[in-house]
Parts: structure tokens; C-alpha cells; sequence
């Protein structure tokens, strides 16, 4: 019987490929098979060799090509054809990736499961605007969460403590839901001048950005015709992207205070 390839799961990063790691690009330049999604960039996927065997498995809101299910059974049948085998996922595999459902499925079936990771598209957004996610005097923390909910059903989020001034909310897939998204932010006590930068495709030749308020949000980036992907930094370091001379009254205006808390939370 034929020895299973071992399944490198790799970040390929925010869509530039200046940015993904020396390991992950060694991995895609030697892999036999390439699996990949959608927020994978072209430039990215130049780099697989051409005598690789290649499989997009996209997803995106409302148009699925792949189930979760088959994408998993895709992987395996790629085990059991090639030695290595490199699943791509834009930005981090185990940042909204479901990286994690793909490498217990697969050790499950007796293969070696390897993860490479990559920058994820909240870090390279936020630097390539200016965007510190955290600065002492306007935020102290940080937390990750995805907006993706299917059809009307709610968005299953601990509201009162996103909705924390001090703290960065940092939003993947949330375009669709901004509209309730926003709602219960300020229903939950978090002003609705607070600054929200939305970043599109973000570091790659199509990056488009935006800078406008939590209550106005959702109108403004509906008439500016921002499409998927889409990442929404919350807070009031997102004021930075504009007026970078904020910094110094943030820092001269703060005491010293402990490093900053990063926090992933999970629709």
C-alpha cells in the first residue's frame, strides 16, 4: 500500500507575496499538489510549479464550491496521490481558516499534518494603513472576531464586551452583517462617531481603503461599492489612518502601562 504524503497546511499571508514567509514560499515552489482558496492572490499562485497538480476549493458568503466536507475529502484523495501536498489558505490557516477542522480530519485518516503559519490580514492591513492595533492611550487590547452568519440567523457574539472602547475590534467576513453588526455595537454602549477603517483587498495592487464612523458605516461603504474581501478595524486607533498626529497626544497623554491583551473570539 502506497505511504500517504504528509498535508502542509500554509498561510499564504494578506495577498502580497513579498510577505509570506521563507518557509511557506519554499513549500509551494517544491509542492507536488496545491489545494487553494479564494484569498489566495495570483502573484501567490504564480509560484507553484508547473507540473503541480492544482484544486481551488473557494468559498465565499452565498457561493460555496466546496463544502467543508469535500474540501476535506479533496485533501485526503491529494494525500494518497502525492507526497507533498500544500493546502493554501489566505492570511493565518488557524485564523477563521478552519485549519484546525482540516488537520483533525486528516490525522484522523492516518496523515501527517504539518501548519506553516502566516501574517493575517488584520496585522498586514492595519500596518500597510498606519494602523498600530494597539497604542498606548487608545487601545489596550485587541480582539479578532468574523461577522459570517448565514442568511438572517443572529450574530452569536458576547456584544457587551466587544463593545469596549479601550479595545480594537478587529472584524474578518463582516461586510454582509455590518448593518446588525454596527446595531448592537451601539446598542451596547460603544459611540457611534467611533472610527472604523475598511480595508479591501488589502496589500495587493486592488487595495482599497475607506475611514468612516461606526454609525455610518454601513451606508458608506454600501455607496462606496466595497465588495468581499473586506476587513473592518474598529477603534480609536483607526482615527490613526487619518491623523497620524494623534499618536504623539496619545502617548504624551498616557501613563505606562502593561502589554497589550490579544483575544480571538468566535462567531
Amino acid at each position: 500500500m502506497r505511504k500517504l504524503g504528509t498535508v502542509h497546511l500554509v498561510g499564504a499571508g494578506p495577498g502580497d507575496p513579498d510577505l509570506l514567509t521563507l518557509k511557506a514560499a519554499r513549500l509551494i515552489e517544491t509542492a507536488d499538489a496545491v489545494a487553494y482558496d479564494r484569498l489566495v492572490s495570483d502573484a501567490v499562485m504564480e509560484m507553484v510549479p508547473a507540473g503541480a497538480e492544482q484544486v481551488f476549493v473557494g468559498k465565499e458568503s452565498g457561493c460555496h464550491h466546496c463544502s467543508q466536507d469535500r474540501i476535506n475529502t479533496i485533501l485526503l484523495e491529494l494525500a494518497r496521490r502525492h507526497g507533498t501536498v500544500v493546502r493554501l489558505k489566505g492570511g493565518d490557516p488557524f485564523v477563521f481558516g478552519r485549519g484546525g477542522e482540516e488537520a483533525e480530519f486528516l490525522a484522523r485518516h492516518g496523515v501527517e499534518v504539518r501548519v506553516t503559519p502566516g501574517i493575517t490580514s488584520a496585522a498586514a492591513c492595519g500596518a500597510i494603513a498606519g494602523v498600530p492595533l494597539t497604542h498606548r492611550g487608545l487601545a489596550t487590547g485587541v480582539r479578532f472576531v468574523t461577522g459570517h452568519a448565514k442568511g438572517d440567523a443572529p450574530l452569536d457574539l458576547n456584544w457587551k464586551s466587544l463593545a469596549d472602547p479601550d479595545t480594537t475590534l478587529v472584524v474578518y467576513m463582516g461586510l454582509a452583517t455590518l448593518p446588525r453588526l454596527s446595531a448592537h455595537l451601539i446598542g451596547h454602549g460603544l459611540p457611534s462617531d467611533t472610527p472604523v477603517l475598511a480595508v479591501q483587498n488589502g496589500t495587493t495592487p486592488r487595495e482599497r481603503r475607506l475611514l468612516t464612523t461606526l454609525g455610518e458605516a454601513a451606508v458608506s461603504l454600501a455607496l462606496a461599492r466595497f465588495r468581499p474581501p473586506t476587513l473592518l478595524i474598529i477603534g480609536r486607533v483607526a482615527a490613526l489612518a487619518d491623523a497620524p498626529e494623534l499618536v504623539a497626544e496619545a502617548e504624551a497623554a498616557a501613563p505606562d502601562a502593561a502589554p497589550p491583551a490579544v483575544a480571538l473570539a468566535h462567531a
